[in-house]
């Protein structure tokens, strides 16, 4: 099938996935492997509706709730279901693409296994100051030479999705998804809709993180398969 990564089938209540190591971002593409039986649910609900799931970040302490209702955080990522293998077993491969920010509004009683909620999204505020884009741009082909170093595959596509017409919001999730950050600051990312502030307090975090080239000498391209 073809990719789409229009909203306009969207109904405004959106299956919930929650983990807990995972931040999806808009824009960028996530190997996934489901083999829970609640999720294989959700895998053949979407996969017969509007391919869309919602990745979710527990919060912490969710270790004792797990195969309950865990708290998760409010702000997640709409994605779509972009190829999906089905094994013998039932279990799951696909590439979920990341598609749009969304708030949770409420979360549903439903009678399904997985959880559901009505969601707000949450489009993106692009930079509108060419001087500002251009700064900002200039300020992420820095950081990206720094910290892509040593993985010569990915500093190249890097700097090719940088010389692109991508906007810088767009750019700002690429690398934020790309990089081996803390899960709790991507979640503070993915909450910041303002491209510009997002962007700075991104590129700000990456100064003090990364100094030295050899900090990335561990981080995979792509990266591999997130279990459930």
């Amino acid at each position: 099938m073809s990719e789409d990564l229009s909203l306009c089938d969207f109904g405004g209540i959106a299956r919930l996935f929650p983990l807990p190591n995972l931040v999806l971002f808009p824009h960028v593409i996530q190997p996934l492997h489901i083999f829970e039986p609640r999720y294989r649910q959700m895998l053949a609900d979407a996969l017969d509706d509007d391919r869309l799931l919602a990745l979710a970040l527990l919060k912490p302490g969710w270790e004792e709730d797990y195969h309950k209702r865990p708290p998760i955080h409010s702000v997640v990522c709409l994605g779509r279901i972009f190829k999906e293998e089905r094994l013998i077993d039932g279990r799951y491969n696909l590439l979920l693409h990341g598609v749009c920010r969304a708030r949770i509004i409420q979360e549903l009683q439903t009678a399904k296994l997985y959880r559901s909620a009505r969601v707000e999204l949450l489009p993106d505020i692009e930079v509108v100051d060419a001087t500002v884009a251009g700064s900002l741009r200039e300020r992420l082909g820095q950081v990206i030479d720094v910290c892509f170093a040593t993985q010569v595959q990915a500093l190249g596509q890097m700097r090719q999705l940088l010389q692109s017409q991508l906007p810088i919001g767009t750019l700002c999730d690429i690398l934020a998804f790309a990089l081996p950050l803390a899960v709790d600051f991507k979640q503070q990312l993915l909450e910041e809709s303002d491209s510009e502030r997002r962007t700075d307090r991104l590129l700000s975090h990456l100064d003090l993180t990364y100094p030295r080239p050899s900090n990335t000498t561990s981080r995979k391209w792509p990266p591999e398969f997130s279990r459930n």
